[in-house]
């Protein structure tokens, strides 16, 4: 509840307004000093226009009366029981027990006014709040205190409030086994071949006459597992569908005399590479003459690598050199050389590097039928980009011969470490038994290279039409894909010695 406001109409225009006659006032009724009382004066502030606003005064207290100013009378019991006073309008004033009130705030006792009457020894008593009457002091006009406790301490400096820092970012890495304390695991080792039971893994059905025999009658009960045939032919597919490291690779296939079966390699090569790979392989026919590697596969797609060559600029994405190269069955693209007798400018080497530079961004493995022609400019940018080196040889003494001067050639100018990592396949383009011996043949050529690959006489192959992969004889297609295993363990030893 909020007390009565002072009367505006009481005359407080003296100098302070300090009252004049406190003689009729009756102090004896305060109770604080143990009936013991004090005449005090009470000063109040001039009349302002917030004194119409209300200031938080505590329940039954009044400043003054229109009778005159008013004694406040506080009961020990009252004291005890009160209930909690607004800090804002309690003064903490304890008064001790040897306080002395000074001469000038006693009033002349005149009238029904009692002697006061000292006592020296007043025992202690516990310390009880008094209400201040209202200060004379005028209010600071100053900056308004923002929080309760520079209110009630004015005078206390504030406490600078710590900084906030800022937030550190956390990174968030992967750790790998290694990284980890000694005996803790990461899911890396979390494999099917730990955590499987092999009594209870559904093996495949064995490949194998006699395995498969054995597993048919015991009702898939025993299974003695693939045949030796199957586990050689798997254990090649492993080895051609390595994966490669790095960017495209560059394997050149090259020969010094026509008709040894140089395109017929390069076709069977990149058949089977691309039949066993999951990446994309194209071969190139970079004869400057006329090629006929596009003729080897039965699609065609009448685009040639000039029509690449010139729209290598706008090339930008696969779909654009799907539409010029030709897919086989094995999914090997083929990239044709001119067909057309009127074309007077051959392909140069720069042409070459602006194909090899398109074929790179979309290819994995780049194979280059390369023409006869050993000191052209297209074979030296060829040579240049090659990774591994692919010489055919024929059965025949001056082919032979050739095959090895063409190793002798590039390593004196400086092809040496790809002469020691080459592969030589030695193409029987004709029927019958050969008139050399073939165990000397690849004996010399074995001393010079880092593996040697024999490829048989095939009737479908010498035939000069379109190579069906398919088709193929067994011996036939097994050379091709050992010649696709040691090029591919070729160019994987090349990344990791890198």
């Amino acid at each position: 509840m909020t007390p009565d406001r002072n009367d505006p109409t009481h005359d407080d225009t003296g100098e302070h307004a300090v009252l004049s006659d406190a003689a009729s006032v009756e102090t004896s009724g305060i109770g604080i000093l143990g009936g013991h009382t004090a005449q005090v004066d009470v000063v109040l502030p001039p009349h302002e226009d917030d004194d119409l606003v209300d200031d938080d005064v505590v329940d039954d207290v009044r400043a003054f009366t229109e009778d005159g100013p008013l004694v406040i009378e506080i009961h020990e019991s009252e004291v005890e029981a009160a209930p909690e006073v607004h800090p804002e309008i309690v003064a903490e004033a304890v008064i001790e027990d040897d306080t002395v009130v000074p001469e000038s705030m006693h009033a002349p006792a005149t009238g029904d006014v009692e002697d006061a009457v000292i006592v020296d020894d007043i025992p202690p008593r516990p310390a009880a709040p008094v209400l201040d009457a209202p200060s004379t002091a005028v209010a600071d006009t100053g900056s308004l205190p923002t929080t309760r406790r520079e209110a009630h301490h004015p005078g206390e400096a504030v406490r600078p409030q710590p900084a906030m820092q800022p937030r550190t970012e956390v990174a968030m890495t992967s750790k790998r086994l290694g990284e980890f304390e000694a005996d803790r695991e990461t899911a890396d080792l979390l494999t099917a071949d730990r955590l499987l039971d092999p009594q209870h893994i559904v093996r495949p059905e064995p490949e194998g006459a006699w395995q498969h025999f054995v597993y048919s009658i015991s009702r898939r009960r025993i299974n003695l597992g693939d045949g030796k045939r199957a586990r050689d032919r798997k254990e090649l597919d492993r080895r051609i569908s390595a994966p490669l490291s790095g960017g495209a690779r560059f394997v050149p296939v090259l020969s010094r005399k026509g008709g040894v079966g140089k395109t017929t390699v390069t076709t069977l090569l990149g058949m089977a590479l691309a039949d066993a790979r999951d990446d994309r392989v194209i071969a190139v026919d970079a004869n400057p003459d006329r090629g006929t590697l596009a003729e080897r596969i039965s699609r065609s797609s009448g685009k040639t690598v000039r029509d690449l060559v010139k729209v290598r600029s706008e090339v930008s994405g696969y779909n654009d050199i799907s539409n010029i190269v030709a897919r086989d069955e094995t999914r090997l693209d083929v990239l044709a050389s001119d067909a057309d007798p009127r074309v007077s400018e051959a392909l140069s080497d720069r042409d070459y590097h602006d194909v090899a530079g398109v074929a790179a961004h979309y290819y994995s493995i780049v194979l280059t039928d390369t023409g006869t022609g050993i000191v052209h400019s297209v074979m030296g940018a060829t040579l240049d980009l090659a990774d591994q080196i692919v010489v055919v040889a024929g059965l025949s003494v001056d082919e032979a011969r050739l095959a090895s001067e063409t190793l002798t050639w590039l390593e004196t100018n400086g092809y040496a470490e790809q002469v020691r990592g080459a592969v030589v396949v030695i193409n029987n383009a004709r029927p019958g038994a050969p008139l050399v011996r073939q165990d000397e043949l690849e004996g010399h050529f074995r001393s010079r290279v880092r593996t040697v690959v024999r490829v048989p006489y095939d009737p479908h192959i010498a035939a000069g039409s379109a190579i069906s992969y398919r088709e193929l004889q067994p011996g036939t297609r097994q050379a091709a894909r050992e010649l696709a295993a040691a090029v591919v363990e070729g160019l994987r030893s090349l990344a990791s010695a890198a």
